[in-house]
This record gives C-alpha cells, structure tokens and sequence, in this order.
C-alpha cells in the first residue's frame, strides 16, 4: 500500500479548495441572479401598483368631468367649464400613464380594454358634455340616460383593467416567492444568511401588521363617529340601513341623524355629499355635528339649512362640493313633522294605509348659492312611516337599465314591510340585487314610523 505523499495531499487539498471555490462561485453568481430577478419583479409591480393608483385617479377625474357637466346645467356658472377643462386634461394624462405601464408589463388585452375606454368618455364628451356646456338647456332627461349608459360601459372597463392590473400583480408575486424558494434550495449554505433575514422580515411583516392593526382599529373608532346614527325616540319605530359604494369602508358620503333635542322633539335629517370614500366621510361628520349644534338654537328647519349653507360656504375650501339634505323637526307628542329640502328629492312618507307620497323640496342644493328656504307643516297619522333615502335608491338600475327615479323608488317602498326596519333592510336587499350585488353609489336609508302608544327603550 501505498503512502499518500505530500504532492497527493496537495494536488487533493487544492481539487477540494477548488470545488468549494467553484461551488461558492456559483452560489455567490446564483444569489445575484436571484438577486436581480427578484429586484425585476418588484420593479414590474411598482409600476403595476402606480398604474392602479394613476386608474383610480382617472376614474375619479372622469366623475369630476361629470360633475362639473351637471354643476353647468344646473347653475349655468362658468367656472364649472374651467373645472370640466382641468379634468379633462388630467384625465387624459393619467389615461396615457396607464397605457405606457400596460404596454411595459405586456398586457394587451388590457391596453385594447383602456383605448376603448377612452374612446367611450371621448364620445361622451362629443355626444352629452359638449352639447350640454353649449346649450344646458337642453333635454336633459334623455341626455340623462344616455350619460348613465356611458358611465356603465366606463365602469365595466375600469373594472376589467383593475383585474387585469391585480392579476399581474399576483402572478408577479408568485415568482417572486418562487424565485426566493428555488435559490434557497440550490445555495444551502445561504440558509442562515436567509434565515437571519427571514427573522428580520418577519420582525419587520409583524412590527408593520400591528401598525397597520392600530391602524385599523383607530380607523374604526373615527368611523364610528362618522358613522349615521338613529336614536330610539317616544311613539315611534326607528329603521336605518348605510351601504357604502366603497365595500372595504363602513363609511361614505351620505349621512343620517336622529338626534333627541327635547322629551317630545327630535331632529330628523339626511344628507348626501357629491363625493365618495374617507374625504366625503370626513365631511359628513362635519355635516352631522354642525347640524345638530344649529338644532339646539333653532326649531325651524327652513332657518337651519341657511344658517348651515352659511357656514358650508365658509368652512370647506373644495369649491367643487356641494350637499343635498333634508332636515325635520319631529314632535313625537303631536306627530307634528316640520321639514325642508335643500335639494333632497328623496324623502317621502309611507301612509299607514300603504301607499307612498313625495315630500317637495323647498330649496336648492347646498353650497351652490345663497338662497332662502320655505319650511313645510305636516301631520302624521298613527301608523304612517317617513321614508328617508339618498339617491343611491334613485339612481338604482332594473334590469332593463332604466333608473328607478322617484317612481320606482316609490313602489319599493310601497311593496316593503311595514316595519322600519325591515323595510330599511328590504330597500337595501333589493337595490343590491338590481346592481347585480355592486353599488354605483352610496345607499342611506332612514325609517320612522309613529305610533300611539308604542314603548320604546330608550337604552336600546
């Protein structure tokens, strides 16, 4: 047997020095392989993520062009021409950085998607905003209807590039992971290096999660005092159901108060604000406590609502929003309802023997101009229900594709139950199902029915 001479031990030690040399090589090459693949990865979903936000921007510039049309016709102030022509520009901008993040992530079904959306809102603006910004005198309820069926083909496509724009984001997120699992197992001797890094990430994932909790949770405290709310009131039934278009928020733009200002008088209102989300809910909240502040100097809700547009006028900076309400005064002794109407076509009272009449509206808009309102008188019978809603009842579709109006919204009522709540319960079953389970717009919906004798609890 042979001896292993020194030239043997050496020629070894330097295969065995080489192979790990080789072997740290390729680990070292592979770690940065993975390394830029990975940063490829999160490159493309920042862009995707920037491009859903720049779609959410478009889709809202594009209800901006759509408010500012109806603030037109409706006030004929040429400062809603200037806003249409701001978002007009902005519209086109973010439909542009759209469509260059689409065409870097190679989604052509998608780019063919967002050029026949912007070709449907081009037309729109040929066909129902150019002939309304020359002549708002025009026939405005079939323009009307023409502008909701734009607005539904604008809707399907944004939500079609939405999903397209997710589920490329997710397929990005996936070869991320499994390009993080791949290296992992083909560079062993990175584990702990991966490891420590993992512990780190986890610490971080888990530091950002209760951050992001507290978060919610103080979202959700804040929501509660944004949130409508229905006080038990002497001789009467309260009902009240809030559906938020935003179905991951619990609040919108629509509002509505049952405030108790007296052992006998109550103050009754909804309001809807021209907006959507967080923002709107901000003012709502704003909305509800101012009202009830005016409510406990005066009694006459005509009064109120000025003193309130008043104060709109002042308070909020954003000239383009504005607010329909409706605001009551209900005696619970003598079911005597005082109300006005700035611009609230959605208020009507269920009569006890079942069919369903319209309270007129007694004054414009809010924070559009300085106008007076007429305050109306009327007296309820044992057993009538006022119905409160904002025009995400309305505005609800059939399935033919006709807005139900006041009409419509009328015969709901009518065919509901009796009981206020589950008649606020049964509207909003009802509109979800017409909308095919998705909502265009926020849905607020307040009962009350006066009785004689009823017990309420006043802790319920």
């Amino acid at each position: 047997m042979k001896t292993p001479t020194f030239f043997h031990r050496v020629r070894g030690t330097l295969v065995l020095s080489a192979f790990l040399l080789l072997t740290l090589g390729l680990a070292v090459q592979g770690a940065f392989s993975t390394r830029a693949r990975i940063a490829d990865t999160f490159a493309a979903q920042s862009q995707i993520v920037q491009a859903q936000l720049d779609l959410e921007e478009m889709l809202r510039l594009q209800i901006d062009e759509e408010n500012s049309v109806r603030g037109f016709t409706s006030t004929r102030d040429p400062f809603y021409k200037d806003q249409y022509a701001a978002a007009v520009a902005g519209f086109d901008m973010k439909a542009a950085q759209v469509r260059v993040a689409l065409q870097g992530q190679h989604l052509a079904p998608a780019i063919r998607t967002l050029d026949a959306y912007v070709a449907v809102q081009t037309n729109w603006r040929s066909r129902i905003a150019g002939p309304l910004l020359a002549n708002p005198a025009r026939d405005i309820v079939a323009i009307d209807k023409e502008n909701k069926a734009f607005s539904d083909v604008e809707a399907r496509a944004g939500s079609q590039i939405s999903d397209t724009l997710a589920q490329a984001n997710d397929r990005l997120g996936k070869s991320s992971q499994e390009e993080v699992n791949s290296g992992a197992w083909a560079r062993a001797f990175w584990l702990a290096l991966f490891g420590l890094l993992a512990v780190l990430f986890n610490g971080f994932r888990s530091r950002l999660v209760g951050e992001l909790e507290e978060e919610r949770t103080t979202t959700e405290i804040l929501q509660r005092a944004f949130r409508s709310e229905a006080a038990p009131l002497p001789h009467c039934e309260v009902g009240s159901a809030y559906l938020s278009a935003s179905s991951h928020l619990a609040v919108g733009g629509d509002v509505f108060d049952v405030y108790r200002l007296s052992d006998t008088l109550a103050l009754v209102f909804i309001a809807d604000v021209s907006g959507k989300g967080v923002d709107a809910a901000v003012l709502t909240a704003f909305i509800k406590f101012t009202i009830r502040g005016i409510a406990l100097r005066r009694r006459d809700p005509g009064a109120m609502l000025a003193e309130f547009n008043t104060a709109f006028a002042q308070t909020v900076e954003n000239p383009y929003l504005f607010v329909s309400m409706f605001v009551g005064i209900l005696d619970t002794e003598t079911k005597q309802f005082r109300y006005a109407s700035a611009g609230h076509d959605s208020a009507f009272v269920r009569l006890a023997a079942g069919n369903v009449v319209q309270m007129a509206v007694t004054g414009p808009v809010l924070g559009v101009m300085e106008e007076p309102f007429e305050t109306k008188i009327i007296f309820l019978e044992d057993g009538d229900t006022v119905v409160l809603t904002t025009d995400g009842l309305t505005e609800a579709r059939r399935r033919t594709g006709e807005q139900l109006h006041e009409e419509g919204a009328m015969e709901l009522i009518a065919q509901s139950s009796g009981q206020p709540q589950l008649l606020a319960d049964e509207l909003v079953a009802k509109v979800k199902a017409l909308g095919g389970n998705q909502m265009r717009d926020d849905l607020a919906i307040l009962a009350i029915r006066v009785r004689d004798g009823v017990a309420v609890d006043e802790n319920a």
